[in-house]
């Protein structure tokens, strides 16, 4: 069992079950997946480049990432339909609870002057953040990085509003602004 999925089950469960008080003890939020996406829309014209994405993005989430494609052609963003816009991947399980731990104690305070992260959601449950840049990552080699990208990190939870996803992300070690962090065990 990861480091993270056993805080959570030892003592995030716990802490929030005190303070919300749910009935029933499968109402707790948990985390459900972790999708992580890059818009490589200026970078279709090099197929070089989304290669060199696709590998980043494989190197850091530990799965193969796959690539979305534009549904309709629109003349002034000069898009075709078919022409490759981004690429994502969708973390469950062990790779979901081993990248948010490595993401929330080493990438976030690699982060140039990093203050914490905003504590606003989709109003669902769900928590997006992004990243101007790839090379905060230590699995990225910064040899070969030619460019940066930046990506987008969604976090989806079983939580029912914002207030308790960013009460179970804040516990679970991601840091907020104007929140205390959570302290590891």
């Amino acid at each position: 069992m990861s480091r993270l999925k056993k805080r959570y089950h030892e003592k995030v469960k716990a802490e929030l079950n005190k303070k919300y008080a749910y009935a029933n003890p499968m109402q707790i939020p948990k985390l459900v997946k972790i999708v992580i996406n890059m818009g490589i829309a200026e970078a279709s014209k090099d197929k070089n480049h989304i290669q060199d994405c696709l590998n980043e993005l494989q190197a850091l989430s530990g799965q193969k990432p796959i690539i979305t494609r534009a549904k309709k052609a629109i003349s002034n963003f000069k898009l075709r339909e078919g022409q490759p816009i981004g690429i994502k991947v969708t973390l469950r399980g062990v790779r979901m609870y081993e990248f948010a731990d490595r993401f929330f104690t080493i990438v976030c305070p690699r982060i140039h002057d990093f203050r914490g992260f905003e504590t606003n959601g989709d109003n669902r449950g769900n928590y997006t953040l992004g990243i101007t840049d790839q090379q905060v990552f230590p699995e990225i080699n910064l040899d070969n990085v030619k460019r940066t990208q930046g990506m987008n990190i969604t976090f989806v939870t079983s939580a029912k509003n914002n207030e308790e996803c960013v009460e179970l992300l804040r516990q679970l070690g991601l840091p907020f602004k104007n929140l205390p962090i959570a302290q590891a065990a």
